[in-house]
């Protein structure tokens, strides 16, 4: 289980799930999706949809972490080690120019609780930050707030990936009053 979601955002939905334990089952579908299946026929089921996700207890293994983590460790790596150049080096996929939609995770589990207390139609609802940010901007925000000040190699042998990635989430606040609450204007 611990592979299929965020050991973190797993514990901190589970408890903030245990308040419907005697309504609801929760049933872990897929990465990062969410359904609740009805015990009793007067329920409604749905399936919360959350983008990316950062935060603590993330994974930062360099086979199989995501954009930010693997960005961190980078960094971090980086700079402890002893380099034979003047200064550090980090490669990064890509040209920098795709942009990306992140969800803190604990923003996505208070979405998950509201979803459960004040929503009641059976259609999916996606969890968003509601903005996007360009891998390079990310690069340049992660380096900064590590104090990495070597140089950044942009790989572009590599694919970008998709060039946007960013979900619709005006549904989730209308109809059940959820917003991110972290933004990159935070830090």
């Amino acid at each position: 289980m611990g592979r299929i979601l965020l050991n973190f955002f797993y514990q901190k939905a589970m408890r903030s799930m245990a308040l419907f334990v005697g309504q609801v089952r929760l049933i872990q579908a897929e990465l990062t999706i969410f359904i609740l299946i009805p015990i009793h026929q007067k329920q409604n089921y749905f399936c919360t949809f959350p983008v990316n996700l950062y935060g603590p207890r993330d994974n930062f293994d360099p086979e199989s972490s995501h954009v930010i983590p693997a960005l961190i460790k980078k960094c971090v790596d980086a700079i402890s080690q002893p380099q034979p150049l003047p200064k550090p080096v980090i490669t990064v996929w890509g040209t920098g120019k795709a942009t990306r939609e992140f969800l803190y995770v604990e923003d996505a589990a208070e979405g998950i609780l509201l979803a459960t207390e004040r929503y009641n139609k059976s259609d999916p609802i996606n969890l968003g930050a509601g903005f996007e940010i360009s891998i390079k901007d990310l690069v340049e925000l992660i380096t900064k707030l590590t104090g990495f000040k070597g140089k950044i190699v942009w790989d572009t042998s590599k694919p970008d990936g998709q060039p946007r990635r960013m979900l619709d989430t005006s549904k989730a606040e209308k109809e059940f009053g959820f917003k991110s609450k972290t933004g990159w204007g935070c830090f």
